[in-house]
């Protein structure tokens, strides 16, 4: 038998390339290249350090710059002190461009401000990170310490900064408003005690095209909280506004002499005045010092007073000083003014050639003088007044270390106690005991009189003599009554008077025009 031929084994053809294999290939590379776009987009990594947390949310907050977003918050950390929180924000591509010296970045949070009201929107889509890029060319930074508020002047907002001295702050405040002409025209962005010895010093910025009214000559006030008085007869009250009366607030004006003056440089410096009267006072550049001493009380009289003449403000009470003279035991108040010719004259240049003490003299000479009178019952406020004093005992105008010292009299109540105190002394002065003796003893003895005087019997002797004079008048009314020859032969001689004496009176007035007739006689014609 014969073997049969040995099988060769079957041979699989396989392909080399299957179209199966795209699939993967093409998801591999799809996310190869969302991969490299996403590191192509994304920008660096921003460290942000803040006093707290609040509001920050990782993977949710976000960074924006006018509502665009610039970046995300990756993680929060504390610090290595436990003192701050460290935040990391990834930003993008937009945001890369912000990363400088000069940026500034802060937490938007929920809250109410009259200041920055954007932040009630938060109260919807949640706190974030706003960021102030600030002025071109800083260095590159990845590193910031965050603010705790919003920056009062924004890089995209034009304008310029002011630097005020003031005595005291009173309630302003960072972000209160700088009012002109009852517009908010700016903020005050903070204020530096320095040493607490010195004024305090106040920056405030004001937006463009109101920097340009910020001249040398402006005035600047405080005008927080309210002004209350009595004006015209009636109470006034007076409140710049409500942001004004709870953040406080400053205002400024422009005088009009000042029209046409440069407006003045950034961080110039200008004295803040606490009111508005202050303010007022200090624009009137020609100021004439004098002084006055009172030996009565000077209560409820303040710096800043005004100084009345007929009911017209003439200047301001500028300093007050107690004044003890050891040798003579004289204790007087001492009351110094400076009185404001530009009030009154319209030329003040003109009175620099005149002699003040010499003009003075005169008033003074006239009845002028100085006294504390009340400007306001309710609040006891005293001011100084100058009045004119009819019979004024003589007094004359001295000068003292370059101011004149003008006389002053009590006035208001102190006058009207000193009068009472006088009218008392003069009473103490009257024997008030022997007038009273004396008054005792009379009515002692016209008692005893009345007493054994026949009082009935001198009653009864006027009733009979009254009836006596009754009957002789009607005896005479029936004799010499109407009708009667008594009156007939009166009638007559009066008559016969008037012709005398309307002879009399010719003969007058001929003798007035010829005198001569005395001697000569009458002459004939």
């Amino acid at each position: 038998m014969t073997e049969p031929p040995a099988l060769k084994p079957a041979q699989l053809k396989r392909k080399r390339f299957s179209f199966v294999w795209l699939v993967p290939l093409i998801a591999i590379g799809i996310a190869a290249y969302l991969g490299l776009r996403t590191l192509a987009q994304q920008g660096p990594l921003l460290t942000l350090q803040f006093d707290t947390a609040q509001g920050l949310v990782a993977g949710q907050t976000q960074v924006k710059y006018k509502a665009m977003t610039l970046g995300t918050l990756e993680t929060i950390d504390l610090s290595r002190n436990n003192r701050h929180v460290i935040a990391h924000v990834r930003m993008n591509n937009i945001g890369a461009r912000f990363l400088t010296s000069h940026a500034r970045f802060w937490v938007v949070r929920p809250h109410f401000s009259f200041k920055d009201p954007s932040g009630l929107d938060t109260l919807v889509s949640g706190a974030f990170i706003g960021v102030d890029p600030g002025a071109p060319g800083g260095k590159p930074q990845s590193h910031f310490v965050g603010l705790e508020q919003p920056p009062g002047v924004r890089s995209d907002v034009a304008g310029r900064t002011f630097v005020l001295r003031a005595k005291d702050i009173g309630s302003l405040n960072t972000g209160s408003p700088v009012f002109y002409r009852d517009v908010q025209v700016g903020e005050v962005l903070g204020y530096d005690l320095g040493n607490g010895l010195g004024p305090a010093k106040i920056r405030i910025f004001v937006r463009a095209p109101f920097d340009n009214l910020v001249k040398p000559a402006s005035l600047f006030w405080n005008s927080s909280g309210i002004t209350a008085g009595i004006i015209g007869g009636a109470f006034h009250i007076e409140v710049q506004s409500i942001q004004a009366l709870v953040t406080g607030g400053v205002t400024f004006a422009l005088p009009p002499r000042a029209d046409n003056d440069k407006p003045s440089p950034s961080e110039a410096v200008f004295p803040l005045y606490p009111t508005h009267e202050a303010a007022e006072t200090a624009g009137y550049q020609t100021q004439l010092p004098v002084v006055s001493y009172f030996t009565s009380s000077v209560s409820g009289l303040t710096e800043g007073a005004p100084v009345m003449f007929l009911g017209i403000q003439v200047g301001v009470v500028s300093k007050l000083k107690l004044v003890v003279d050891l040798h003579s035991a004289l204790i007087r108040a001492k009351v110094e003014m400076r009185l404001q010719p530009g009030r009154i004259f319209p030329n003040p240049q003109a009175l620099q050639s005149i002699n003040e003490i010499t003009e003075f003299q005169k008033l003074v000479d006239r009845g002028m003088r100085v006294e504390i009178a009340t400007g306001n019952i309710v609040t006891g406020q005293k001011i100084i007044a100058f009045t004119m004093v009819p019979h004024a005992k003589p007094a004359s105008v001295t000068h003292e270390h370059n101011m004149m010292v003008l006389p002053s009299q009590p006035g208001g109540l102190d006058a009207i106690m000193q009068s009472l105190a006088s009218v008392s002394a003069k009473l103490d002065k009257l024997p008030i005991q022997q007038i009273g003796d004396n008054m005792n003893k009379l009515i002692v003895t016209a008692n005893r009189t009345l007493e054994h005087a026949p009082i009935d019997h001198t009653l009864n002797a006027v009733s009979q003599t009254a009836q006596s004079t009754n009957q002789l008048l009607k005896s005479l009314n029936r004799s010499y009554g109407p009708d009667s020859d008594f009156e007939i032969n009166l009638e007559r001689l009066i008559s016969q008077s008037n012709q005398t004496l309307q002879s009399v009176q010719q003969l007058t007035n001929y003798l007035s025009q010829h005198p001569q007739a005395v001697l000569f006689g009458r002459s004939k014609r």
